[in-house]
């Protein structure tokens, strides 16, 4: 179990999830993730980063599992400031982000995608923040930069999930292709990036980061807050045991 780095030919740095069985992240995951992203920034030869998974889904979100583990509050807080990294991380990367979704995509899953700059999916990808099922709330200002107003609201209340297909028809996916040349895909719109300027790329990576109209940092800490609320009320713990012991498979 591991994030993984590589760097192939021309700048393209590569991140890869690999948290079998389906890649839900530990907290040092999401910890990991955040490093990898500032590491790739900091190396001045990076043009893009292009943030995949091996295994059947992209994300599960958070190992809820090992959350429940582990005594006291400790795997909350270490879960929730993860989190915050790595969506941070991606956000303020100084080169572009590619999201490479294959399969789910869900609770963190989509913190990682909507932070990122470009989404190119699978055409069996499906996205979702499950949060309310688990008596958290958190990633509505990342999927509020995927889907309207309203589709959020009845996304996050109801917890389903939307295609990537129907993504793309609101333009936040950019493209679905079959699973088997999703990673030629997202390596070929990388390489598209790449071949750029860089000094021009990273300038507005920085000046479209500048004129977004929410704060994503500051929006996504106000959501964390209130489950900080429900696990103080024991609410979101009571959610997290029943999930555990109803053996669910995807873990967000």
């Amino acid at each position: 179990m591991s994030i993984e780095i590589t760097t192939q030919d021309k700048g393209v740095h590569v991140v890869t999830m690999n948290y079998p069985p389906v890649n839900a992240l530990p907290v040092q995951g999401w910890f990991d993730v955040a490093d990898a992203m500032r590491e790739a920034g900091a190396d001045g030869s990076t043009r893009v980063v292009v943030l995949r998974a091996e295994g059947k889904g992209f994300n599960a979100g958070v190992d809820i599992k090992e959350m429940q583990r582990i005594e006291g509050f400790r795997g909350l807080l270490g879960a929730n400031r993860g989190c915050f990294d790595a969506f941070k991380a991606i956000y303020e990367c100084p080169v572009p982000v590619i999201s490479a979704v294959n399969g789910f995509c869900l609770g963190g899953g989509v913190g990682l995608v909507g932070n990122s700059d470009v989404i190119i999916a699978s055409d069996d990808a499906y996205f979702g923040v499950p949060e309310v099922d688990r008596g958290a709330l958190g990633a509505a200002t990342h999927l509020a930069r995927l889907v309207p107003h309203h589709m959020l609201r009845a996304m996050y209340y109801s917890a389903r999930t939307v295609t990537a297909q129907r993504l793309a028809e609101f333009g936040s996916v950019d493209q679905v292709v079959p699973r088997a040349e999703l990673d030629d895909a997202a390596f070929a719109f990388a390489a598209r990036i790449a071949a750029k300027d860089t000094r021009v790329i990273r300038a507005a990576k920085e000046a479209l980061n500048g004129i977004d109209p929410i704060d994503v940092n500051r929006s996504y800490r106000f959501e964390q807050g209130f489950t900080f609320e429900l696990n103080l009320a024991g609410v979101a713990d009571e959610h997290r045991d029943e999930f555990v012991a109803t053996g669910n498979t995807l873990e967000t």
